[in-house]
């Protein structure tokens, strides 16, 4: 792949300009100012689904990545013109394996008749995940149910609980086992025969903490939640990392471009 730098960024809370942020929307044109300008190749890594992905670049004029990871690690898509993307049959085939002994189908027979539990919308559903609505309060138990099915039928299959920071009501994720957007990221890495090194990543939550601490250069965007923060900072120090992260004072897209600019992304000021 000749590509000399990667931005791998989250899109809530991080590339996408917070309501209300004027300067979020001017540092978002100069950020893709400098990404048509430069030698960078641009990879979104989310937990949305690829119509909810395409919408969003629309209604905020983002930048048009050349990749998406999706679906909270689950999908993987190459944009092949414009605003076409597919997929890459290499990391369907990689998941399809993995649960080849217990297919998503079975999954969600098992889970069928819960109280509490209801079924996400069919558009963010995945061939490789299965997402559920739980009041937040019932959240913990609901998953601590769920993961004991998962362990009783030896189904290959990992869980991931969290808060809607919108809505407030819980959401739970059933993914391929190991899968995760950080996985997707470094599976990604592998086959594009690439070094941890040439990629800046930025993120603002829990779900992106993995990739925070994976070994990238990383910006921890300023509306970040303290506790990851620290989690992040910690992570590095024992790993004996002095230079891969920016904790950035400027929030959300204005912490992207804040801290581009630290690693020299789009090269040194002339």
């Amino acid at each position: 792949m000749s590509t000399s730098q990667v931005l791998a960024t989250d899109l809530d809370g991080t590339l996408i300009p917070l309501d209300g942020n004027p300067q979020n929307v001017a540092d978002l044109q100069e950020l893709n100012t400098k990404l048509r300008e430069g030698d960078v190749t641009l990879v979104f890594v989310t937990g949305r689904h690829l119509d909810a992905i395409q919408a969003l670049i629309v209604q905020h004029s983002l930048p048009v990545p050349q990749w998406i990871i999706g679906d909270v690690g689950t999908s993987l898509y190459q944009n092949v013109g414009d605003m076409d993307f597919s997929p890459v049959n290499g990391y369907v085939e990689h998941q399809a394996e993995i649960t080849a002994a217990y297919p998503i189908k079975d999954l969600r027979h098992a889970f069928e008749g819960i109280v509490g539990l209801v079924p996400q919308e069919d558009e963010k559903q995945g061939q490789f995940k299965l997402s559920y609505y739980t009041d937040a309060e019932r959240l913990r138990d609901l998953s601590d149910r769920l993961i004991e099915l998962v362990e009783v039928n030896e189904a290959p299959y990992s869980l991931i609980q969290s808060i809607d920071p919108f809505t407030k009501g819980g959401l739970i994720d059933l993914l391929p086992k190991s899968i995760s957007k950080a996985y997707a990221l470094d599976w990604w890495h592998r086959h594009q025969d690439l070094d941890r090194e040439q990629t800046l990543f930025a993120g603002d939550s829990g779900n992106d903490l993995a990739a925070l601490v994976g070994g990238y250069r990383s910006i921890i965007v300023g509306n970040a939640d303290p506790q990851l923060v620290d989690d992040v900072q910690t992570a590095h120090n024992k790993a004996g990392w002095h230079d891969r992260l920016h904790k950035a004072t400027g929030v959300a897209t204005s912490g992207v471009l804040e801290g581009c600019h630290q690693f020299s992304l789009f090269g040194k000021p002339g």
